[in-house]
């Protein structure tokens, strides 16, 4: 399999596709890994293992319709492995495997099938110390935008997943690239102000357009960088109470045609404003684990 990433939104012909089989059991306090999941764990709403599977079999669909080769990982019995995403990544022809939580690693064993078949000359793993994850990292051309934080607290946080070592290390794979760095607000308990990833608070649609949170940029002038890099008039902007539902996260199945989620309803409506076709999907109790359209898929090739 030879892999090609150069952006987000150039035609789709192969993804993984994470799974909501045998999740297992809702997890405890201690073992959840965002304070969204806390929050709804708290709740007595955290989502159900059925509903999940029934969500991500639309994305599936949708997949199917435009001709989009998929691939799942392998099923772990009791185990949640519905964030791809955060397992490795594709910028070029290399696959990245990312240096994730050590509770997480069997997530990346289940996709070997894929892995075999991209030959191991064309996957990347990167030193111990680089912590990163799919959601923090986008190429985009000539660039490759990555969100991290870097406060002398990381530690502290389980929100803070991508490093500044994984930032140099991913800058020293592709110096022709243009590596772009974003601090991100990370909170524990408060998922209204936590971006647990780069794609929580931005993501580029189309050809020149994005999605854009002023308050998951630690600091403004990085936002107020994107905001000129991609023009005003060709960004949307969300809300404290959209970031939190996720309305960056949706997924690009080409220039022209998106994936969403059925509830984004402002979002949505500009979305076909300025001529996209938004495929809707119901994705509302996945998106309780602080994770949507965009992290649960795995992009191989694009166009």
């Amino acid at each position: 399999m030879k892999l090609n990433i150069q952006n987000e939104t150039s035609r789709l012909r192969s993804v993984i596709l994470g799974t909501a089989e045998s999740i297992g059991a809702m997890p405890s306090i201690n073992e959840a890994y965002d304070p969204k999941s806390i929050l709804h764990i708290k709740a007595g709403t955290y989502p159900k293992e059925s509903d999940m599977h029934k969500e991500m079999e639309a994305v599936a669909k949708v997949f199917e319709k435009y001709d989009v080769t998929v691939y799942r990982p392998e099923v772990i019995k009791d185990y949640n492995q519905i964030f791809s995403r955060d397992i490795a990544f594709v910028i070029e022809d290399k696959l990245i495997k990312a240096n994730i939580l050590p509770d997480r690693e069997r997530e990346y064993e289940a996709i070997h099938q894929v892995i075999e078949a991209i030959g191991e000359d064309n996957v990347i793993i990167l030193p111990e110390e680089c912590h990163v994850e799919g959601g923090d990292v986008m190429p985009w051309n000539d660039f490759i935008f990555i969100g991290t934080y870097s406060g002398d607290d990381y530690s502290d946080y389980i929100t803070a997943r991508t490093n500044m070592d994984a930032v140099i290390a991913i800058q020293e794979l592709f110096p022709h690239k243009t590596v772009k760095a974003f601090e991100l607000r990370k909170s524990n308990i408060d998922p209204k102000e936590n971006a647990l990833h780069l794609d929580c608070c931005f993501q580029p649609i189309g050809k020149d357009k994005a999605i854009l949170h002023k308050n998951g940029f630690l600091i403004e002038r990085e936002y107020e960088w994107l905001l000129n890099f991609f023009g005003k008039e060709n960004v949307f902007e969300i809300t404290k109470d959209e970031m939190y539902s996720m309305n960056s996260n949706i997924f690009s199945i080409s220039e022209e045609v998106i994936i969403s989620e059925k509830n984004f309803t402002r979002l949505n409506n500009w979305l076909r404003e300025n001529g996209f076709i938004v495929e809707e999907v119901p994705y509302a109790e996945i998106a309780k684990q602080e994770g949507l359209l965009r992290c649960s898929t795995l992009p191989l090739i694009r166009e």
